[in-house]
C-alpha cells in the first residue's frame, strides 16, 4: 500500500476583484523541495496556466512556477497568487513579502490597501523583424515588432486585439517565445490593452500575465511618455493591472480573490 501525504492547496483568481475572472492561480505550501517530477505531475493534474511552490526560507519564501508541461523562469499573477495566500491564508502580517526565484532572483510583493504590487525586472525590448511564420499564424499584420523574452506585436485598436483569432498549432512550432499583442486603450482610464498566446508552454491563451507586462509596460511607457500606466488584457476572462516603470524594475499592481481551499494527497516520499 502506497503511504501518502496531503499538501495545502490553494486556488486565487489574480489580477481581478471578483470570482471567476483574472488568472487562476493554484499555489502548494511545502516544507521543503520534493523532486521536481512531482512538482511537474501536480502542475500537470491541476492543469491550470500556472502552480506556484512555496518552501519557507527564514524570513522570505522559495518559490517555483510550473504550467502543466514545463518550469518556467517568471510568474507574475502566481507571485501575486502566493502573496495572497500568506497575507490572507497563512497569517502573514508584514506589508512587504520577499521571494526567493531560481532565475529571475528576489522578488517583492507590497500591499496597498486591496491591491497588491509586484516588483519585477522591466525587460529589454528591440524592433525585430518577425519570422514570415509567426505573421501568418496571426492572420493580421501588425503595425510594428518588438522582440524580447517574447514577441510583442502592436496593433492599431483594441478591435483589432480583442478580433485576432490566431494559429495557435502554428504558434507552438515556434521555439522559446510567446507572443504577445498590443494596442492602445479604448477608453478613458485605460492605456493600452494586450492579449498573450504561449501555446509552446502549454498555454494557449493566458488569461492576465503579470510578466508580459515586464516588456508591455517599459514599450508603452517610452511611447506614451509616461511612467505610470493602467492596462487590461482582453482575453475572455479579462483583468486590470497597474504598472509603473522605475528605471530596470517595473511595479505591477492587482486584486486578487479566493477560490478555493483544500489539500493534494501525493506519495510520502515525494520524490
Amino acid at each position: 500500500m502506497t503511504v501518502t501525504t496531503q499538501l495545502p492547496l490553494y486556488q486565487v483568481d489574480a489580477f481581478t476583484d471578483r470570482p471567476f475572472a483574472g488568472n487562476p492561480a493554484a499555489v502548494v505550501l511545502l516544507e521543503k523541495w520534493p523532486g521536481d517530477a512531482l512538482l511537474q505531475a501536480i502542475a500537470a493534474e491541476n492543469n491550470l496556466a500556472e502552480t506556484a511552490y512555496l518552501v519557507p526560507a527564514g524570513p522570505r519564501w522559495e518559490l517555483r512556477w510550473f504550467t502543466p508541461t514545463t518550469e518556467v523562469v517568471l510568474c507574475g499573477h502566481a507571485t501575486l497568487a502566493s502573496a495572497f495566500v500568506l497575507w490572507h491564508c497563512r497569517g502573514e502580517s508584514a506589508d512587504s513579502l520577499e521571494f526567493e526565484t531560481r532565475h529571475s532572483g528576489r522578488l517583492r510583493v507590497t500591499r496597498q490597501a486591496d491591491w497588491l504590487q509586484l516588483d519585477l525586472p522591466a525587460h529589454d525590448i528591440a524592433p525585430a523583424e518577425a519570422p514570415p511564420e509567426l505573421l501568418a499564424a496571426m492572420g493580421e499584420a501588425p503595425a510594428e515588432v518588438r522582440a524580447g523574452p517574447n514577441w510583442l506585436l502592436r496593433y492599431p485598436d483594441a478591435a483589432t486585439i480583442r478580433a485576432l483569432e490566431p494559429d495557435l498549432r502554428a504558434i507552438s512550432r515556434l521555439p522559446d517565445r510567446g507572443v504577445i499583442v498590443t494596442a492602445p486603450g479604448e477608453e478613458p482610464g485605460v492605456d493600452f490593452v494586450s492579449r498573450y498566446f504561449v501555446p509552446n508552454f502549454g498555454i494557449d491563451e493566458d488569461p492576465v500575465t503579470g510578466s508580459a507586462h515586464c516588456m508591455l509596460a517599459p514599450f508603452w511607457a517610452q511611447r506614451l511618455g509616461q511612467s505610470r500606466l493602467a492596462a487590461r488584457q482582453l482575453s475572455p476572462r479579462g483583468g486590470n493591472l497597474r504598472c509603473e516603470v522605475a528605471g530596470d524594475r517595473v511595479w505591477v499592481a492587482g486584486q486578487a480573490v479566493l477560490y478555493m481551499t483544500g489539500a493534494i494527497t501525493v506519495p510520502a516520499d515525494r520524490s
